[in-house]
């Protein structure tokens, strides 16, 4: 072996794109974050049919992704408080993996950010940022620019999370609102 390679390895590790990776909570940490007062989570089946797929390009602007979400509905004892969708948009290179918490009129009621793998652009897990979405809807303020204030050196990171955010309140007002 070459009296290098360690060096070569050690430098090649440097550079891999895990070696930024933080997670900062998991989906029952998330959970709790977005409804504190929440007494149960219950998972449901989010299946979108492709009348409903079509319903939220239109009012997202954004292709619906998937027919599949992971949700769940958030009860404080037999009161529906919200729901909590988890999602994974691509960062620059990497995924971020978040969770926006709804409430029953589909309107935003909170972001959490559970994973950020990225070397720049953390900043977006900062409160005073995901503060901005809070109270938006599909058809209004969720754009950067436009309601969401961009962060420098996370441009990609902000307008990812916030098509994600868009589409996810779509896809609420699609499917839960009543």
């Amino acid at each position: 072996m070459n009296k290098f390679a360690p060096l070569s390895l050690a430098v090649l590790a440097g550079f891999s794109g895990s070696a930024f990776a933080t997670q900062y909570l998991t989906v029952e940490q998330a959970q709790q974050a977005i409804f504190p007062d929440a007494s149960q989570f219950k998972p449901l089946t989010v299946q979108l049919n492709l009348e409903q797929m079509q319903q939220v390009e239109k009012l997202a602007g954004l292709p619906a992704r998937s027919v599949s979400w992971r949700v769940f509905a958030a009860y404080k004892n037999e009161q529906l408080q919200g729901y909590v969708v988890l999602d994974d948009v691509i960062g620059k290179f990497e995924l971020i993996s978040y969770a926006v918490g709804l409430l029953p009129d589909a309107s935003v009621h909170q972001i959490e950010i559970l994973a950020y793998r990225e070397s720049h652009g953390f900043e977006i897990r900062n409160a005073r940022w995901r503060q901005q979405f809070v109270g938006h809807t599909a058809a209004k303020g969720l754009h950067v620019g436009d309601g969401i204030a961009n962060i420098s050196g996370a441009t990609l990171s902000c307008t990812h999370v916030t098509d994600g955010v868009r589409r996810i309140a779509a896809i609420a007002q699609v499917a839960f609102k009543k």
